[in-house]
């Protein structure tokens, strides 16, 4: 479930399944890809500003709801009214400050990825664990190298280890860490705020300028090839045997 606040020229966009620990299921992505829609072709919104309920910001794809739908072949298609909330063939045009807390983790940190400002709250536990499942990350070998740098993001992405505010803040994904959650979606509210009151032609100019400076549009063909490698995974061996393992209450064994 997705909720949407308009506060004046500002929206907030909130993930909204706190007793599934924020995992994003199709529904919940469909609702996130129309919220970005609905906001990028309103002329009267200036910024967005995207949080989780509860007590983490999200734990990422709800791997059962999305392996129903890989395991016939298909994959998430968004239609008309509909933006994909990862940005892959197409970003927001206005600008997003994302806000995380708790678990920020797998799709939900790629989402936190997306953002334009990035706030987190101290207690923020962020993750890559896809390949220690036996899985794939859905566009973190992508943007979070570009954020990153290279040994940055592959010191996380190929072990799966968690790391904290800080060392986001170390490697430059984040741009400020706040005491708790509440003090840190005041500060992103703050900053979309700021951003309202700055002129709106000039930001979106700004946006397309930097989105073109760092080539966006060269990533279309990787994403495509992560897309293909995620449906084939979930009939794989090494899918299969994680499920066992998780089931068995020991480490899996992957043979590739």
């Amino acid at each position: 479930m997705i909720t949407v606040e308009r506060r004046g020229p500002i929206v907030l966009i909130g993930i909204h399944r706190p007793q599934m620990f924020n995992h994003i299921d199709p529904e919940t992505f469909y609702g996130l890809a129309k919220a970005y829609y609905d906001f990028d072709q309103d002329p009267t919104l200036r910024a967005a500003v995207l949080f989780g309920h509860g007590e983490n910001f999200s734990r990422g794809n709800d791997v059962d709801a999305f392996s129903a739908l890989a395991k016939i072949g298909k994959s998430l298609t968004l239609g008309e009214g509909q933006l994909d909330p990862l940005g892959r063939a197409q970003k927001l045009s206005k600008p997003l400050v994302v806000v995380v807390h708790g678990d920020t983790w797998n799709m939900g940190h790629e989402l936190h990825l997306v953002a334009d400002i990035r706030i987190a709250s101290a207690d923020v536990r962020y993750a890559q664990t896809e390949n220690a499942y036996g899985r794939v990350p859905g566009v973190a070998p992508i943007r979070l190298v570009k954020e990153a740098g290279w040994a940055n993001a592959m010191r996380y992405l190929l072990t799966g280890d968690h790391w904290d505010a800080q060392t986001a803040y170390r490697m430059g994904i984040v741009q400020e860490i706040a005491p708790n959650k509440d003090a840190a979606l005041k500060m992103g509210i703050d900053i979309a705020n700021r951003i309202a009151a700055c002129g709106p032609y000039g930001i979106k100019a700004t946006l397309a300028a930097a989105h073109l400076a760092i080539n966006d549009s060269a990533d279309v063909t990787a994403y495509a090839k992560l897309e293909a490698e995620y449906v084939k995974l979930f009939g794989s061996e090494d899918f299969l045997e994680e499920s066992k393992a998780e089931a068995e209450n020991r480490p899996p064994i992957f043979r590739g």
